[in-house]
């Protein structure tokens, strides 16, 4: 297979900041990161200033940039982990990548830091293979290929739009789960990257992704928020329900989505046991809506991931939103959300 070019000024690194003082994380990811652009979107409601090391190329944006482009109705949309978003907002490259600040870069199997940077721009720039099961993981990666009876008609693949990278230490379990098994770690570096099948859905962790945004940048957007979210991953949803809906966007629109390889470490933050109540809405509410997704079918007419979204907004509102206010809210804010990405993607951030 070809070699894939790293373009630095294809590529946005976006940082969701939850503490004052950056400087030992971004020391710790200076020798992956410091050659990029970066974008650090301070969560509102952080009220010290951020500590930055010097060296960086990085832009900055704080609750003063989110109130002036985003109504005071909507400014809660990008509150906590939502505060991310606001980033891929602003950005103006093909390309995001995205860690939060309680990451840290990890090792492979040889011991070596993984550049989880070229590793998420592989797997967008190769194809996916969703139509067809490939049993030797992604065909495209050095040293595999297409396995016996994989129809040839089938092995240009389709475009990769979003790379799901995994975590070690702390693995992206649910809060009853990680309470039950309180010393459960991942320790295992699975050294292998493979295609969602079109029509399985996912659940997506935003800690450590990257995806096409000038293609599905509109379906990565923040919309559920629970009644009782917290400050720690265990108790939103708000990623998980954003992979639902950009996995039906994709699959619509036949384009693909990996999982697999690049790893971060995964750094202890919060106490699972005290989000379980936080969480336990969402946990219930997941048993509902993976029926509701699975059933959801978008027109013809809808041929981009702005119409994908505006049509997935009016049956939530109309479907499962009827019995849900706070998913109807979600589908509300799903419109609001394009209105919006379409309004800064018409000017310049001032």
């Amino acid at each position: 297979m070809s070699q894939v070019t790293i373009d630095r000024n294809e590529i946005d690194i976006v940082i969701a900041a939850f503490r004052s003082d950056l400087t030992s994380f971004l020391e710790e990811w200076r020798p992956i990161i410091s050659r990029f652009h970066l974008i650090i979107v301070q969560d509102p409601d952080l009220k010290e200033g951020l500590k930055i090391p010097k060296g960086f190329d990085v832009d900055v944006y704080t609750k003063s940039d989110i109130d002036k482009l985003v109504s005071a109705s909507h400014a809660s949309m990008f509150s906590g982990y939502a505060c991310r978003y606001f980033g891929y907002l602003v950005s103006k490259r093909k390309y995001i990548v995205s860690i939060d600040d309680d990451c840290s870069p990890a090792k492979d199997n040889n011991g070596d830091v993984v550049d989880i940077v070229t590793q998420h721009i592989t797997n967008l720039k190769t194809p996916a293979t969703p139509l067809f099961f490939n049993t030797l993981y992604d065909p495209y990666r050095k040293g595999s290929d297409f396995v016996r009876g994989y129809p040839f008609s089938l092995r240009s693949g389709v475009p990769c739009v979003l790379s799901c990278g995994l975590w070690l230490n702390l693995a992206d379990f649910d809060a009853p789960t990680q309470s039950l098994k309180p010393e459960l770690r991942n320790s295992r570096y699975v050294d292998a990257v493979l295609t969602v099948p079109k029509n399985s859905l996912m659940p997506m962790s935003g800690i450590n992704i990257a995806f096409d945004r000038e293609t599905v940048g509109p379906a990565i957007l923040p919309a559920l928020k629970l009644a009782k979210e917290g400050k720690v991953r265990w108790e939103t949803m708000e990623d998980v329900w954003c992979g639902l809906v950009v996995k039906v966007v994709c699959d619509h629109l036949q384009l693909g989505v990996k999982t697999g390889i690049p790893y971060v470490w995964r750094n202890e933050r919060g106490s699972a046991i005290d989000s379980l109540k936080k969480e336990w809405q969402g946990v219930k509410l997941m048993e509902e809506l993976i029926p509701f997704f699975q059933a959801l079918k978008l027109s013809q007419d809808a041929v981009t991931a702005e119409d994908c979204v505006m049509e997935m907004a009016v049956a939530i509102k109309k479907g499962i939103g009827s019995k849900h206010p706070e998913l109807a809210n979600a589908a509300g804010n799903m419109v609001e959300w394009v209105k919006i990405w379409k309004e800064v993607g018409s000017r310049v951030l001032i």
